[in-house]
């Protein structure tokens, strides 16, 4: 049985950076699934993710490597269900509205891990779901 992993905004652009330590690991997922599905996540990550490199240049490569992590993702849309779990885990935990409709949205998917960098915010001792960070993740080798 695979493992549904759920993708906070943070792990994604390190994912389309260059040479990212961090971001090749989260990279290695989206590299290891083939031409699959990797996961799922909030529908708030399209604009959470793809605002500044669009502003700044939509037809660059950081925007076009953000787009193609996004497309392999199964976005969950924002519906009342979710946004009230994201109020009640916002409450209990001391999240912002963001932060808190993506850990909801992971729990309400039914994800097994929510992938973040964010340990400030998503600690360990979050019970409704595992959190993993990046560098918990294998490391993936270099192709020099």
């Amino acid at each position: 049985m695979s493992v549904l992993t759920a993708f906070d905004a943070d792990v994604l652009i390190y994912a389309a950076a260059e040479d990212h330590p961090l971001g090749a690991r989260v990279a290695g997922l989206f590299a290891a699934a083939g031409t699959d599905m990797v996961g799922t996540g909030s529908v708030l990550l399209l604009a959470e993710v793809l605002a500044k490199p669009m502003r700044e240049d939509p037809n660059s490569e950081e925007t076009a490597a953000l787009v193609s992590l996004l497309s392999r993702l199964v976005l969950q849309p924002l519906d009342e269900s979710t946004a009230r779990l994201a109020l009640a885990l916002a409450v209990s935990y001391g999240l912002r509205a963001a932060d808190a409709v993506h850990l909801a949205t992971a729990v309400a998917a039914g994800a097994d891990r929510f992938l973040t960098n964010n340990r400030k915010d998503f600690p360990p001792t979050i019970t409704e779901i595992d959190v993993l960070y990046p560098d918990e993740l294998p490391a993936v080798a270099s192709a020099s």
